[in-house]
């Protein structure tokens, strides 16, 4: 049975641009490697959530790595513990973040975030509001940096919300937080007095008092999303049967593989991805040696390069990762099926965070057979022998592709969602007690 590992390139996806004579980045970059490398293996489209459909890095991976959408806690709940704070079962779970206001027509619009010189004060803002008592519930913040924190509500609360943070700042104020049920209403209407509370406070606050009698922006309202708790789920090993990891830089990575279950690898990016990368593969590859069956490695250069709006920044960073991706023809990565893609696509388009667009998907190793396509990108693997791909789909064609599958109608198995061969760890066990309590719709009031 051979290891899978996945080099996943976070927003590869993308749209045809006039500037690249009607082609995706990924189809106007020179990629000799990606190439190669997509020629030798199996290729197809990934949709991570459906055509059409947006979704976020966060419900992207849940999906890619084999989770049910009713299983994912909320990405509150992952950035929490990938900032190492504890995550209470019976507690909901928010983002908040410190924003600069304008108040207009009675509304509070935000613009922008606190700046890398405004820590002290955003901090001492923070600070001011940490703890609050709202219709029988707690509401407590920990603090990160810059200003952003976590936010947790004790008391039967129910994360079934709306965002009040206004996604894009110059369509909306600061939005009212609305149930997504009728169980959540007394949430709603408790979040939005510690809403009302802490904008009051902040703008009473010394800090920025004087901040407004300087001419400066007042920070003054706290926006809140990503709400979730905590939901059992079977850890990685139990549910598909490996031990894995996950490489990434960012703080939800790290939180979404302690709640699977996986190993942690934080790994900063910098300015130069090809030699990032090839750090990664270095850490790959000792991952394998050690006994890893599953490795993860995310970047986030293609997206922040969509991000720029300019499309040829996107093909320069997708050219600096191709050298690299040679070491995959070498051991250990030679035994081992490789899929690269990507978690969504994000075009270099202003007004568009990311999009619904298919993302490129190629899958290599010993027994993948070799279909039609010679190129890496959007256009050619749309002929692969793979199709088109749901992210439910992509962890059982790997553990196929490393003869690992579950033989379904025979050798049935406890573990709900197995894709693989589940395995049953002393170690690892499958729940804490508390995992009971956390049924809200249950437990919720009505």
């Amino acid at each position: 049975m051979r290891p899978i590992v996945v080099l996943l390139f976070d927003g590869l996806g993308d749209r045809a641009y006039p500037e690249l004579n009607g082609q995706t980045a990924s189809e106007a970059a020179a990629t000799p490697c990606l190439d190669a490398f997509a020629a030798r293996g199996s290729n197809g489209l990934l949709w991570p959530l459906g055509r059409g459909r947006a979704p976020s890095s966060e419900l992207a991976h849940w999906e890619l790595l084999g989770y049910r959408p009713e299983e994912f806690p909320g990405r509150a709940v992952l950035e929490a513990r990938g900032w190492k704070r504890v995550v209470e079962p019976t507690d909901v779970y928010a983002y908040a973040a410190l924003r600069p206001v304008e108040e207009r027509g009675g509304a509070l619009w935000v613009d922008g975030w606190p700046g890398p010189d405004e820590e002290g004060a955003a901090s001492l803002l923070v600070g001011a509001v940490m703890t609050g008592e709202f219709d029988g519930m707690t509401f407590r913040l920990s603090y990160l940096h810059r200003g952003q924190a976590i936010l947790q509500i004790s008391g039967r609360a129910s994360s079934r919300l709306t965002d009040t943070d206004p996604f894009f700042s110059d369509r909306q104020p600061v939005l009212r937080p609305r149930p997504l049920d009728l169980r959540a209403e007394a949430t709603a209407q408790a979040v939005e007095k510690w809403s009302r509370w802490v904008a009051d406070t902040l703008r009473a606050n010394l800090v920025n008092r004087q901040r407004s009698a300087r001419g400066e922006q007042v920070l003054a309202a706290i926006t809140l999303k990503w709400w979730g708790r905590h939901r059992p789920a079977p850890t990685f090993v139990h549910r598909h049967g490996l031990r894995g990891a996950v490489i990434g830089a960012a703080p939800f990575l790290a939180g979404l593989a302690e709640t699977l279950g996986l190993e942690a690898v934080r790994m900063e990016e910098t300015d130069e991805p090809g030699k990032d990368l090839d750090a990664r593969l270095d850490r790959i590859a000792e991952l394998l040696e050690a006994g890893k069956t599953f490795v993860l490695s995310h970047q986030k250069a293609t997206d922040e390069a969509a991000h720029t709006e300019d499309c040829r920044e996107k093909v320069r960073v997708l050219q600096e990762l191709d050298a690299p991706v040679a070491r995959l023809r070498e051991e250990p990565f030679a035994q081992a099926v490789v899929c690269i893609t990507g978690d969504h696509a994000t075009p270099a388009l202003p007004g568009i965070i990311h999009s619904g667009d298919p993302v490129p998907l190629a899958v290599g190793g010993p027994g993948v057979r070799s279909d039609a396509v010679e190129r890496f990108g959007e256009l050619w693997q749309a002929g692969g022998i793979l199709g088109h791909l749901g992210g439910a789909d992509v962890l059982p064609l790997l553990l196929n592709a490393a003869d690992r599958p579950l033989f379904l109608g025979s050798r049935p198995t406890n573990v709900e969602g197995a894709m693989g061969h589940p395995e049953l760890v002393e170690s690892l066990p499958l729940w804490t007690e508390a995992d009971a309590a956390v049924d809200e719709e249950k437990e919720a009031p009505a």
